[in-house]
């Protein structure tokens, strides 16, 4: 059977495409797109309403009767997709290495609602690309009132080191030289399972062959927590000199709101040590504006941040209430209070940016 999979969102979706890949090949043919495919399947993404309205319109333009809707939507809005696409399959971010299975029911007629948490899916990586992304890890140990990939991943299932580590191998063999490890949370990995992201990096740093390594984003509390080690590891020459490290907002209080668990202090402090022991590092945070406690005396306390900060890369975003959060159930800014303070961001890092390109 021809399949086609069409993917949105983070690496982490294109981490499990890779594994669906590699099942499908086995008695399936992979196509380079939808109007070759047989069989359709639709990676999604639940981060922001742009993206789920964005996804939405493309499924219902879709004519092929056989889809197979996967990633964090369909668990975040199962009611809704169930409903407006009745003829299609749903699967959860858990049953990628069941894909196999599916495809061929859904092959034979059968629509196929699936949607419990399982383990993480199982890596197998024997593509050609020479960026390999590799998920450690699923789901995380936050709590953040605005998040719903929470209420699609779950709770934190770390793969062991062992497993990465072959995962890694494979890549190499196949002529990959850069290696992409992501997870919701790069700073959880392993606690589940008696062990840390150093732990790991200090494994494969020692895998023999020129490639690098990126270590995906991260949060400040549990970057705080390992600091120092991290640091260190990161000096290597296999890792590449770039930190994502998200602060959402520049004030305390709005964190807290945002069930953060951590201060800007830490944040700061994490930056700061890293750029002081590795002057080249890449700084990458994120920013959210308009989350509905947020005041205009808070919201300036993130610009004098970003200020301070003066990250290479920021991604920002508006603010948009997830299904099943409990920011949904707050009171919203007015949506041109959020565009204006989205347009200031926009501004000050685009100065930002200058003041870089003419160094």
């Amino acid at each position: 059977m021809k399949i086609y999979i069409k993917v949105f969102g983070c690496t982490a979706n294109k981490a499990d495409a890779e594994v669906m890949k590699e099942l499908l090949k086995k008695e399936h043919q992979l196509v380079n797109s939808e109007k070759e495919a047989q069989l359709l399947i639709v990676l999604t993404c639940g981060v922001k309403g742009s993206t789920e309205n964005k996804i939405l319109n493309y499924l219902s333009k879709i004519k092929n009767s056989k889809v197979i809707i996967a990633g964090c939507l369909t668990k975040i809005i199962s009611n809704t997709l169930e409903k407006s696409f009745p003829n299609f399959s749903l699967i959860g971010p858990d049953q990628v290495e069941d894909i196999l299975e599916i495809v061929n029911e859904v092959r034979e007629g059968k629509r196929v609602i699936e949607l419990s948490e399982k383990k993480c899916p199982f890596i197998i990586y024997n593509s050609k690309e020479k960026i390999q992304p590799i998920l450690v890890a699923q789901g995380c140990l936050g709590n953040c009132t605005y998040c719903a990939t929470k209420l699609a991943r779950g709770t934190l299932k770390s793969r062991s080191i062992d497993e990465i580590k072959k995962a890694v191998e494979t890549a190499l063999k196949n002529g990959a030289n850069k290696i992409y490890l992501t997870a919701q949370d790069m700073g959880v990995y392993g606690l589940d399972i008696n062990t840390n992201l150093v732990n790991l990096l200090k494994e494969l740093v020692q895998i023999p062959g020129t490639f690098k390594i990126r270590v995906g984003m991260m949060n400040p509390k549990y970057a705080k927590l390992m600091s120092k080690e991290l640091v260190e590891i990161f000096k290597n020459p296999k890792i590449i000199k770039f930190l994502h490290i998200p602060v959402q907002s520049g004030n305390n209080q709005v964190l807290k709101d945002m069930g953060r668990n951590y201060t800007v202090k830490d944040f700061v402090s994490v930056v700061n040590l890293f750029r002081k022991e590795i002057p080249d590092i890449i700084i990458s945070t994120d920013i959210i504006c308009g989350f509905p406690t947020e005041s205009e005396k808070q919201f300036e306390d993130t610009l004098k941040l970003i200020k301070k900060i003066k990250p290479q890369v920021l991604n920002f975003t508006k603010f948009y209430a997830r299904p099943g959060t409990k920011a949904k159930t707050m009171k919203q800014l007015p949506n041109d209070k959020i565009k204006e303070r989205s347009r200031k961001v926009f501004e000050l890092f685009k100065k930002i940016k200058q003041g870089y390109l003419n160094k």
